[in-house]
């Protein structure tokens, strides 16, 4: 059996044309099925221009063949790779240098050649010049849109409609405390009605609102629906795959691109329980993927383009959080398979780049990346590391729960018929939060401005609720307020935020995964804020009543301010984050640049090592590494250490009832013999042996590379018939003078294909195929060939072993 892959079904092979299926049906009536490396992107494959290069004939680690055939120069096509399938990063590595090995030796003859070399070795850091400018400015217009609709659902601003609330009450002569009063800005009721008190202006107020967000979510679902399929979703999921070497063509392409940040802006602004940071690392990808045509280097070359993608994965999240150091370590520690140390040097130019360009749009108009910026400047004391401890304990509890239902969730969403109505699903889903939302005023306001409240810290002239303290202005000192008692808005916005962390726990496990673009980073922050402020509230009062017991009694004196209820909803926030995602590095580094809080990095690391453990023990998977696995995608996790004694042989194919292995021989086979093979299997290559008798081992051929060559060779070189000889050596074979012309294809060869023996053991095996990005690896026993493992049997193996389904590796 050869190597079968996935979506390579080519059943419509037929002379002179060349049909592949990639639909999802035909993927998976493919038994067993191993993957090839490759990309997305929205114009049809870059098979038309991307041929291989003059020192490099399309095939393995060859050079150049001394005889002429007419492969010499290479084909359109040869070299590249089917959708759905895995590129060989061996052999793209190979061919890179080998490119580069010619620019280098060409720069020495003239200065024209120079030039070009120093271009060359420039044009990286412009692409990531570009990927930054662009992905800041999309994230600038993502940021100034969603505020406007999300305040377009409560009213309008009759200076001008196109200012949200805050910019429209500016001019505004107001004093401090009434600055969300300003007669620029009415509500709904008072435009209609004319005035905004009673109980017919609040249903009015009320319905206007659920209007609003049933037609912003609609009318992203049906843009999705009916436009870009793959701007649902955070997109992490997939650009780890992808990462990986996967190839999902259109995934980072231009229509999902201009409809992802189309749609985000709608999904925001309609109030569901999502956010837009993890789409946000999915639109600068697709910067990053379309940026790459506009260089040879790296349109040419997939495992080049996955370098551009890990440093614009970092600028995605620089601009959702403000964090650009931050960014470049989720790219590292989160989504990226293979990052190189020069790649951290351009991921951070990238990440720099891109928070620059946002900070010159300058969204929020605070001066700040972000909505919820804070600062605070009271120490915490080495008791108050039990409270965050228990936040990270909540935090993990919260993630694993999280994980395992939402999971439940989709799974039941693809196999019933509910996966069959996205828009009815969108439609209930909208209706339900927007009617639960609307009477609680926290959960009203969006994520990012209730994460903002709750991050707060209160001052002299806070309005909000949580600041409603009893004042007692005696014992003030400077700027800082002392501990105080909780006055009566303190208890009303405890329960009001109780109910909100109850829906959102709730709410946000239906809503992530929905056929809308859906980032988790902000509900996830959101609960885990939720849950700190209640407890540092709790913790404060604590403190305020009973300052003379043993555990304040040190460091917690009468009338001083010593525990800060922002800091615990900061906590909170990193430990459910945390626990959902299992990020421990990059998080408390995303957290600390949100906060410019320094001192508070024992705290923040403490309660995200402590949710990361508690997830841990409970399910393993983060909440990407678990869609991963849901959606079936062929992604081999290098973080898992592989600890079974089984060997090569056993997981190879053939097995000991199969058919034998399906191989070509290098020079006894003729072009109908060939034909008949690629039709008559689905196997994405075939090995090339001497014999059929001694098979020893010649290399390896790609069905694609095959189908491509023999095509064009029948097309467009004299006397190819069904009986000329395919010859895979240097040397044509001695033939009578009467039998028709032969077709040498030795350059699409593979010559350095990896084997390993049927003794080695699978720990290696899935150690070469983690490290390498093997496609595939050859079984020898004695230097003759004795099957194949794919990277689709490695994962199989590795789901058999675990007891899971091995046939939920397909793309499902």
């Amino acid at each position: 059996m050869g190597l079968e892959a996935l979506a390579m079904d080519q059943k419509g092979y037929r002379r002179g044309s060349f049909q592949s299926s990639t639909s999802d049906e035909d993927m998976l009536e493919i038994a067993g099925a191993s993957l090839d490396f490759s990309m997305a992107d929205d114009d049809p494959p870059l098979d038309r221009e991307m041929g291989g290069f003059s020192s490099y004939n399309g095939g393995g680690m060859n050079g150049t063949s001394t005889m002429m055939d007419f492969l010499e120069e290479p084909l359109p096509g040869v070299g590249t790779y089917e959708d759905f399938n895995t590129i060989d990063w061996v052999r793209e590595k190979s061919r890179d240098r080998d490119r580069h090995r010619e620019i280098t030796s060409r720069s020495k003859e003239s200065t024209w050649a120079l030039i070009h070399s120093v271009s060359d070795a420039f044009s990286g850091w412009l692409l990531m010049l570009l990927i930054g400018l662009l992905a800041g400015s999309l994230a600038g217009l993502i940021d100034i849109s969603a505020h406007w609709m999300t305040d377009l659902k409560e009213g309008v601003c009759l200076a001008g409609f196109w200012f949200n609330h805050e910019h429209c009450c500016w001019k505004s002569n107001t004093t401090f405390t009434d600055r969300d009063k300003c007669p620029e800005w009415k509500s709904w009721s008072q435009l209609i009605l004319g005035h905004g008190e009673g109980a017919f202006a609040y249903i009015l107020n009320y319905f206007m609102y659920v209007i609003w967000a049933l037609l912003f979510s609609l009318l992203a679902v049906l843009l999705v629906k009916g436009f870009a399929p793959y701007a649902c979703g955070s997109g992490i999921p997939e650009i780890k795959t992808i990462l990986s070497g996967f190839i999902i063509r259109g995934y980072l392409g231009k229509w999902t691109l201009i409809i992802k940040t189309i749609t985000l802006v709608l999904a925001v602004s309609s109030g569901l329980s999502l956010g837009k940071e993890g789409p946000l690392v999915h639109v600068a990808c697709c910067c990053g993927n379309i940026l790459c045509h506009l260089f040879t280097k790296y349109r040419k070359n997939e495992a080049k383009r996955r370098e551009v993608l890990s440093a614009a994965a970092a600028a995605g999240v620089s601009v959702a959080f403000g964090a650009p150091i931050g960014g470049v370590l989720f790219s590292l520690e989160e989504v990226s398979y293979y990052f190189p140390l020069k790649t951290l040097w351009r991921s951070f130019f990238a990440a720099l780049v891109a928070a620059f360009t946002l900070r010159s749009i300058n969204p929020f108009g605070n001066s700040r990346l972000v909505l919820f910026y804070v600062e605070f400047h009271m120490p915490w004391h080495l008791l108050e590391l039990v409270p965050f401890i228990l936040l990270g304990i909540f935090g993990g509890l919260w993630g694993a729960f999280f994980i395992r239902s939402n999971i439940a969730w989709c799974r039941r969403r693809k196999t019933t018929k509910l996966g069959k109505y996205p828009v009815l699903e969108v439609f209930v889903v909208t209706a339900i939060t927007a009617i639960l939302a609307f009477p609680n005023e926290y959960t009203r306001m969006s994520t990012s401005e209730l994460i903002s409240e709750l991050f707060n810290d209160c001052g002299i002239l806070d309005s909000s609720k949580l600041c409603e303290y009893v004042n007692d202005f005696n014992s003030t000192k400077g700027d800082d307020l002392p501990d105080r008692a909780a006055g009566p808005g303190v208890y009303t916005a405890m329960w009001q935020l109780a109910l909100a962390l109850i829906m959102k726990v709730f709410i946000t496990i239906f809503t992530f995964g929905m056929k809308v673009p859906s980032g988790l980073f902000i509900p996830s922050m959101a609960v885990g804020a939720i849950a700190g402020r209640l407890l540092g509230v709790a913790m404060e009062q604590l403190a305020y009543y009973h300052h003379d017991w043993a555990i304040f009694s040190g460091w917690c004196s009468q009338g001083a301010d010593c525990i800060t209820p922002g800091l615990y909803a900061m906590v909170g926030a990193a430990a459910c984050l945390g626990g959902v995602t299992r990020m421990t590095v990059s998080l408390v580094v995303i957290m600390f640049e949100l906060t410019g809080g320094l001192e508070y990095i024992v705290p923040l690391m403490a309660a995200a090592m402590t949710s990361k453990w508690v997830a841990d023990a409970i399910g393993r998977e983060g909440i990407y590494d678990a869609h991963i696995r849901l959606n079936g995608y062929p992604f081999l996790e290098a973080k898992e250490e592989f600890s079974h004694k089984t060997l090569a042989m056993d997981v190879m194919r053939p097995r000991r009832n199969d058919p034998p292995l399906t191989v070509i021989t290098q020079d006894s086979m003729t072009v109908e013999d060939v034909e008949t093979i690629i039709n008559e299997t689905t196997y994405s290559g075939y090995p090339v042996v001497v014999s059929r008798e001694s098979q020893r081992l010649v290399g390896f051929v790609l069905r694609r590379d095959l189908i491509i060559s023999v095509e064009n060779a029948r097309k467009k070189q004299d006397g190819i018939v069904s009986t000329s000889i395919i010859y895979f050596t240097d040397h044509s074979p001695p033939l009578p003078p009467s039998s028709p012309s032969m077709l040498k294809l030795r350059s699409i060869l593979d010559l350095s294909p990896f084997t390993v023996t049927d003794q080695t053991p699978m720990e290696i095996v899935v150690d070469i195929f983690r490290k390498l990005g093997l496609r595939q690896c050859l079984v020898t026993h004695n230097g003759k060939l004795l099957g194949i493992i794919t990277k689709k049997d490695v994962l199989k193996h590795i789901a058999q072993l675990a007891n899971q389904d091995p046939d939920s590796i397909l793309f499902n």
